[in-house]
Parts: structure tokens; C-alpha cells; sequence
């Protein structure tokens, strides 16, 4: 699928038929295979639709997710329920404020055979496809910044050695929302990161029943791969190929920029409320995620609605707010919205 010429009008969409016939088949798969995921984590997961959706745009997108929720909503058991159905390898950190980024990380060891001495990398946790960093705000920044290099080069390095990570390669982070005590904040670079940030909310109260019916009755059969490793990537390699129209992108754009409080078209929320916006990663992300979410949904090209669907979850954690806005009650959702209304 070839990128929208620039002379084209800018907010034409492209078509279908102009899509290279393989192209046209692996969205047709995409579409399938997504639905096969759809179904089989809802079998141990009762509701939380737009949650695995988010999750589903994070995957294609190859990017990392944040997944911000009081505990007990099923966080952890949505992040390890999608490596199964992936048949992906699955790793979790539990963070801790003891954790050491050689935890995480894994370490060299000095080994001796046959009277000889050598240093053996001994892999951590982090080499694995799938990761649910459990809790990362419960340690200190020191062993967050361990995950810095991973999850932008998908590498680590030790000593002198630098060693790739398993493809695919991404996070799934929690983080309580309402416990402050034992707790670190977040670095900006950690958060910047992340792809999105999806908030989980409660059930509602007919799926509370089901949760509390199914869960105390006998146990499910486990879930059974529905989407295959090389499937999973030939799709993601599809995202980036998907055609965006140049009104999208501008508007992706202009969204981050009007985020910074120095920016000369920022509006007024921004410039009282906001100490520091979203970078360039934040606009380069919106686009990407929008790409993702057209693909989800079967459709050849992204457009401005994905782009609305996707600002609040790609740039509401890369905000920085002022102690005004905590002391005037104003959170960053009512900064995203002043910024959309901007540029209707």
C-alpha cells in the first residue's frame, strides 16, 4: 500500500483499488484476525471492549501501552491472555522499590570452564515478546530508565555488548492511579515511550454480575493461539504502508504543537495549565495509531476520525500540567479539549 501523493487534494481519501493486491488480501486478514483475538480473550475477560481495542491499536502499531486502572480490573489477566492468543512468549516485572535494573535486564556472569574464564550474558525477564511491567511507578526512576533503551531500540546493552530483543518486542505498563505512598513518578522520556495511555475503568453493573458468576465457578479451558507469530508481523508491517491524508497529518500535528504553552497558536487552558507539551514522538505516534485503528477496522486508509479517536489516548500522558492546574481542579482532559476545539 503506497503513501497519499503529495498532489493529491488533502482530504481526499485514497482507494482501495489503488492498494496492491497483496496488500488488499492482508487487510482482509488483518480484519479476520483481529476479530479472532476479539473472541478469544472474551472468553476469559468479561467486557473492557475498548481497552483490548486500544491494546489491539498498540499492537499493530508496535508500540507500548500504559494501562492506568485501580486493581482488580482485570489489567494483568488482558496483557497475559493476549500473548496466548498470539502464541507469544510472556514475560512479567513485577517492580518493586528493591527492583535493580540488572533484574530487569539481565547481567554477566563470569563463567569458567576447563580452567578458562569468560563473561556469559544471562538474559532477563525483558527478553521475552509480550512484557507486563506490573506496578511501574512502585520503584525508583533509576531502575525505569532500564527500560529506556529497550523499548525505543528494542536492545540492551551490557558492558560493551549490545543485545537485540525478541521480535516483536513491547511493554504493557500498569499503574495505580490512586495509591501516592511507595510510589515514584514517572520520568517524561518513560512516558513519552509509552504509545498511549489507556485508562481502565469498572465494569458496568450486568457485566460485574458475569465477572462474579464466572469467576467463581469452574475454571475456563485456557486460551489457544487464534493468530500466528508470522501472521501477527506481515500485518504490522502492513501499518506503516497504510495511506493517511494530509489533512489528517496536519491536524495530528497542529494537535501536538498546540499542546506547548510557548507555541503561538496554543490556546489559553494550554499557556495557564500546562508546563510542558508533546513532542514531535507525540504527533509521530497520533499518525501511527491512527494507521493502526484504520487497519483494525478494515478500511485502506486513515482519516480524521481515526485521528479523533486516537488524540486523547496517544497525548493526554505526554502533558506536563502546572500546580495551578492541580489547584484549580483542571486535568488534562480538559487541556485536550480546549486544543480540539482550537481547530475546529
Amino acid at each position: 500500500m503506497t503513501e497519499q501523493r503529495s498532489s493529491a487534494p488533502p482530504s481526499s481519501s485514497p482507494l482501495l483499488s489503488t492498494a496492491p493486491v497483496d496488500d488488499v488480501a492482508l487487510l482482509a486478514a488483518a480484519l479476520q484476525a483481529a476479530e479472532r483475538l476479539r473472541k478469544a480473550i472474551g472468553q476469559v475477560v468479561v467486557g473492557q471492549e475498548e481497552v483490548l481495542e486500544a491494546m489491539l491499536v498498540t499492537l499493530l502499531a508496535r508500540g507500548h501501552a500504559l494501562l492506568v486502572g485501580v486493581p482488580g480490573l482485570a489489567k494483568t489477566l488482558l496483557v497475559s491472555s493476549l500473548a496466548q492468543a498470539l502464541d507469544l512468549e510472556f514475560g512479567r516485572i513485577q517492580f518493586t522499590p528493591d527492583l535493580l535494573p540488572a533484574d530487569i535486564t539481565g547481567t554477566d556472569v563470569l563463567q569458567e570452564s576447563d580452567g578458562d574464564r569468560k563473561l556469559r550474558f544471562l538474559p532477563g525477564p525483558l527478553f521475552h515478546n509480550i512484557i507486563l511491567g506490573d506496578e511501574i511507578n512502585r520503584t525508583p526512576p533509576k531502575t525505569q530508565a532500564a527500560l529506556l533503551q529497550a523499548m525505543q531500540e528494542r536492545e540492551v546493552t551490557m558492558g560493551v555488548n549490545t543485545h537485540r530483543l525478541p521480535t516483536p518486542f513491547q511493554v504493557f505498563a500498569t499503574r495505580n492511579p490512586i495509591e501516592q505512598e511507595g510510589t515514584y513518578p514517572l520520568p517524561e522520556a518513560q512516558r513519552d515511550r509509552f504509545m498511549l495511555e489507556i485508562v481502565v475503568n469498572y465494569p458496568s453493573e450486568a457485566e460485574e454480575l458475569e465477572i462474579a458468576a464466572r469467576s467463581t465457578s469452574e475454571l475456563s479451558s485456557p486460551i489457544t493461539s487464534v493468530v500466528s507469530r508470522e501472521e501477527l508481523l506481515a500485518i504490522c508491517e502492513l501499518v506503516p504502508r497504510v495511506p493517511i491524508t494530509q489533512e489528517a497529518i496536519a491536524y495530528a500535528v497542529a494537535a501536538a504543537r498546540r499542546t506547548r504553552p510557548e507555541d503561538e497558536d496554543a490556546p489559553e487552558a494550554v499557556r495557564q495549565f500546562v508546563r510542558y507539551g508533546a513532542g514531535p514522538r507525540g504527533s509521530q505516534s497520533l499518525v501511527l495509531a491512527a494507521k493502526a485503528r484504520a487497519v483494525l477496522g478494515g478500511r485502506a486508509a486513515a482519516d480524521l476520525d481515526d485521528i479523533h479517536a486516537m488524540l486523547a489516548p496517544t497525548l493526554r500522558h505526554r502533558l506536563v500540567l502546572s500546580y495551578r492546574a492541580e489547584a484549580e481542579g483542571v486535568d488534562v482532559l480538559d487541556v485536550l479539549q480546549s486544543v480540539s476545539k482550537s481547530l475546529r
